[in-house]
């Protein structure tokens, strides 16, 4: 799934030929089903997902809408969506999956939002509505709905950090490894959940990568944060998600937004467009949007090791009594533009 290290969007910056600076003219067909399969009747139309203990029925056509990075973390080995040859009743099949269930209610919930506000319900027309109506201009590709998909479906940005921390001890501590056993002791443990606790109370997103970026002066980092930052983000977010994975040293952060498109939609009164209220489009904004639909289904990732001190207390009977404790953190970063 990584992008090779040489057209990496997010590891690497060519002058001339960036694939971040630069994208070329594609043709989409807006009736494209994005399961492909909606009319196979030997496909299930509901899987109930048990994510760590609690339940989620969830739609195929919902969980197939779902960013690719996402499907892997849920289905790292892959998923069947075909019924069993001796499969009898409704589709209530139970899929057991090693996913944090507040982080997928959090993707669940932003999906349902992003839909609602871009496609309207029954009583409320969205802004896709409005949208139909921005005319085509056979000099601007971008007003063109076969050759911009950011008129006619909904965008959302998906960040997405992996971090696997170490916890660095000082030699003669009271935490330390048992010789004979080879495992920690309790002080040990202690420590490395209150390192991990300390890690995911920093919630900035964009802190850590702008701090490797003041220690190597990396451009295309730097022209990460600014893209991202002119997409949707801002430089002082929060991950939408972050929580310890249990039973191990690692943090899963998540963060979703919708992508700023550049398409206008005026208020009644406000549209500074003659009178009427008919979406206008921002060029530029749009040109730095279609930089992001390089990501569209192309999920690209980067790696850093970052060093952090943090806070915690001395020990399990310390009463207020707090240590700095160095810890080494392996940061993976996914990106990937999903379209609803």
């Amino acid at each position: 799934m990584s992008l090779p290290s040489s057209s990496n969007p997010i590891t690497s910056v060519a002058p001339s030929n960036s694939p971040i600076t630069s994208v070329q003219p594609q043709s989409y067909n807006n009736n494209n089903n994005s399961s492909g399969f909606s009319n196979n009747p030997q496909l299930l139309s509901r899987l109930n997902l048990d994510l760590r203990g609690k339940l989620f029925p969830v739609e195929r056509e919902t969980l197939m809408l779902l960013p690719e990075s996402v499907l892997l973390g849920l289905f790292p080995q892959g998923l069947i969506l075909s019924k069993p040859a001796s499969w009898e009743g409704g589709d209530d099949g139970i899929f057991t999956v090693d996913f944090d269930p507040e982080c997928f209610q959090y993707i669940l919930s932003f999906w349902s939002k992003a839909q609602i506000k871009f496609y309207g319900t029954l009583n409320s027309t969205g802004l896709f509505h409005s949208q139909q109506l921005i005319p085509s201009n056979p000099n601007d590709p971008t007003s063109d709905q076969s050759q911009n998909p950011l008129l006619s479906k909904q965008a959302i940005i998906v960040l997405r950090e992996e971090l696997e921390y170490f916890s660095i001890t000082k030699p003669n501590t009271i935490a330390k490894t048992d010789l004979k056993t080879g495992l920690p002791n309790e002080e040990l443990k202690s420590l490395k959940r209150n390192c991990g606790k300390a890690l995911e109370d920093k919630k900035s997103i964009f802190a850590a990568l702008e701090r490797n970026v003041s220690s190597v002066g990396n451009a295309a980092e730097a022209h990460l944060i600014d893209m991202l930052c002119m997409s949707g983000f801002n430089r002082d977010d929060s991950w939408g998600f972050r929580a310890c994975e249990p039973s191990r040293n690692v943090i899963t952060s998540m963060a979703l937004v919708l992508l700023k498109t550049g398409i206008v939609h005026p208020e009644e009164g406000k549209d500074g467009s003659n009178g009427t209220n008919i979406p206008w489009i921002d060029a530029q904004q749009m040109s730095t949007a279609q930089k992001l639909l390089l990501f569209w289904r192309k999920p690209a990732r980067k790696c850093w090791w970052d060093g952090i001190e943090v806070q915690i207390p001395a020990s399990t009977s310390s009463k207020g009594e707090t240590i700095n404790v160095k810890v080494w953190a392996r940061r993976v970063w996914t990106l990937e533009l999903s379209l609803i």
